[in-house]
């Protein structure tokens, strides 16, 4: 019987995963199953750490405009300027109100005061 060279097909694809894993450590680059192991279980772990950064980020930058809004005045807090940014329509996102306030305090604390004196004024609670 004569001798059948096999395609190349299945080696490509070995290679290709290999490529993906090249930077894992011991059997987990070399072995063909660990390697479609890892390579699964890194792909469900980036997708998954994909949504908790965004959540991580939010606390952020909750965190940082709440700090900021405390130290001006004390009976103003985080939860207090969202909603008065939201009764004034003033769409600003979490992300550039943590920006402002990491970057220039002073506008900020402008923002805050324009709202808490149109609120106080108009009757709004």
């Amino acid at each position: 019987m004569t001798r059948i060279k096999r395609g190349y097909v299945a080696r490509r694809r070995r290679t290709k995963i290999r490529l993906f894993a090249s930077s894992f450590r011991g059997a987990h680059s070399r072995l063909t199953r660990t390697i479609t192991q890892q390579k699964i279980r890194a792909l469900v772990s980036a997708h998954r750490d994909r949504g908790r950064q965004k959540r991580n980020f939010r606390r952020l930058w909750i965190t940082r405009i709440n700090a900021v809004i405390r130290e001006n005045t004390v009976s103003y807090s985080y939860s207090r300027l969202i909603h008065d940014l939201y009764k004034k329509q003033l769409l600003l996102n979490r992300k550039i109100l943590a920006q402002i306030a990491i970057l220039n305090r002073k506008s900020l604390y402008m923002i805050s005061n324009e709202i808490i004196n149109e609120v106080e004024s108009t009757g709004i609670i």
